[in-house]
Formats: structure tokens, C-alpha cells, sequence
């Protein structure tokens, strides 16, 4: 089963370059390596976790191939020692160096 935990900015942090395979929840056969390109933290208080803590807001930037386009939508992401994650990721449209995909934390 996909975590869903009450993530946060240091979850990721020192994840930088990290890939993550993403597979669509449906059940879809279709797999595609992400990098972790930015992980950035807004400097803005965000919502209350189920602990009572707040955490910053934040952000992840995922790069992808260019032979691979992901929809916007809920994405299992299996990272090596972070397992399985659910993220729903916004494709941010390509720059010079491919698709981008971000997830957002408020």
C-alpha cells in the first residue's frame, strides 16, 4: 500500500537526484523513472498535521524522459528506501532538459 503520510520538506531534502519510479494507481502496466531535480521549501507555514505540528510549505520538482509524458493526477512513486508514495503530481510543461512534474505541501 502507497504512503500517504503527513510528509515534510526534510523527507526530501537530501533527496536530490534521487529516482523515483512512477506507476499510475489504475493498475497501468506503465512505468517511468523521475529524478528529483529540486526539493524547496517555501518559508511559509502550512497546514496542521495529524500530530498538532505545522510544517512549511513546500515543493518537489520531478524531471522525467522526454518519451514519457505523465497526466496530472495521483502517481505511486517507489523510491529505494522511502518505498511506495502517493503524490499527485502537475506537469509543469518541458524546459531545455525535459518534462517537469511538481508535487506541492501546504
Amino acid at each position: 500500500m502507497a504512503e500517504t503520510g503527513w510528509f515534510t520538506y526534510d523527507d526530501f531534502a537530501d533527496r536530490t537526484g534521487d529516482e523515483f519510479v512512477a506507476r499510475a494507481p489504475e493498475g497501468d502496466d506503465t512505468s517511468v523513472a523521475l529524478t528529483l531535480a529540486e526539493a524547496t521549501v517555501q518559508g511559509v507555514a502550512g497546514g496542521t498535521g495529524p500530530d498538532g505540528s505545522t510544517r512549511q510549505q513546500f515543493s518537489l520538482l520531478f524531471r522525467g524522459p522526454a518519451e514519457a509524458q505523465l497526466s496530472q493526477g495521483l502517481w505511486l512513486l517507489e523510491h529505494a528506501t522511502m518505498g511506495e508514495l502517493a503524490l499527485f503530481l502537475v506537469p509543469l510543461g518541458p524546459d531545455a532538459e525535459g518534462p517537469r512534474y511538481e508535487a506541492a505541501f501546504a
